[in-house]
């Protein structure tokens, strides 16, 4: 992952991450992009030209949900896969969505939710010719062979190696958010990847701000604990990000009904 970087767990469970608050100027936490590429580019750009204003180095933190329901999720991991756009470093986080393809490869039954929620999308956007109505049929022992010969090894390589927690000074980064006022050394994967009304209800509990995606929402909220960045992209077709600098946070999005970015 580069130096400055921690792995706190141990080896075989997705990574935890920790930076120093001093290692970059402007940090742009992106939303779940759902296999919407188009839209992931035209934010990237965004991003771009916004860092301009700035001198020093730069990150982007993308919040995981990489595939399903949109359009382009093979394509979206090709990007992911390659290198981050000129002058950023980019951190990518494991979503649920994410981290259930990752069952149905392996084989395990709770990889079927996969494919109740957009995942026969993702199958066939690696040139699976398959039935969108017919997961049970997505779920046989043929069908998973047929993937795993598809989908290059690269990306599933990527998938497992995602962070499921990032943490920069009291500024927390995780797909669905954490586990109410457990330590975060103790916040299980279920937790970062696939909490949802407990977090949303009461907050982190602890002196931290959460960044996180998971929820959809028409817009996305920005509040003193909490930042959330779900904006339903493959129906809006607005995604989202959060930039923050000097502690302070600023919303980019693209999408239907939002002015081009000047320049």
């Amino acid at each position: 992952m580069g130096e400055g970087f921690s792995d706190t767990l141990s080896s075989g469970r997705p990574p935890r991450l920790a930076l120093e608050p001093s290692r970059y100027v402007r940090i742009y936490a992106v939303g779940d992009v759902h296999g919407c590429l188009d839209q992931l580019l035209a934010l990237e750009e965004v991003m771009r030209k916004d860092a301009e204003t700035v001198e020093g180095p730069k990150l982007i933190v993308m919040l995981g949900d990489y595939m399903d329901r949109g359009p382009k999720s093979a394509a979206v991991l090709y990007h992911l896969t390659a290198s981050a756009p000129a002058g950023f470093d980019r951190i990518c986080l494991r979503g649920n969505h994410d981290d259930a393809f990752l069952s149905y490869l392996d084989g395990d039954p709770a990889g079927d939710w996969f494919l109740d929620h957009g995942g026969i999308g993702t199958l066939r956007s690696y040139g699976l010719d398959l039935d969108d109505n017919d997961a049970a049929a997505c779920a046989s022992y043929g069908v998973r062979e047929a993937a795993r010969a598809a989908i290059p090894q690269s990306h599933v390589d990527f998938l497992r190696e995602l962070p499921v927690l990032l943490t920069i000074g009291d500024d927390v980064f995780a797909h669905a958010g954490i586990c109410p006022g457990r330590p975060l050394s103790e916040q299980t994967d279920d937790d970062l990847m696939w909490i949802r009304r407990s977090f949303l209800d009461l907050g982190p509990g602890l002196p931290v701000r959460v960044f996180h995606g998971h929820t959809p929402m028409r817009e996305a909220y920005v509040g003193p604990d909490r930042v959330s960045l779900d904006t339903h992209c493959y129906r809006s077709g607005r995604l989202t990000a959060a930039r923050l600098s000097e502690g302070q946070v600023e919303i980019l999005s693209v999408g239907p009904g939002l002015s081009p970015p000047e320049g």
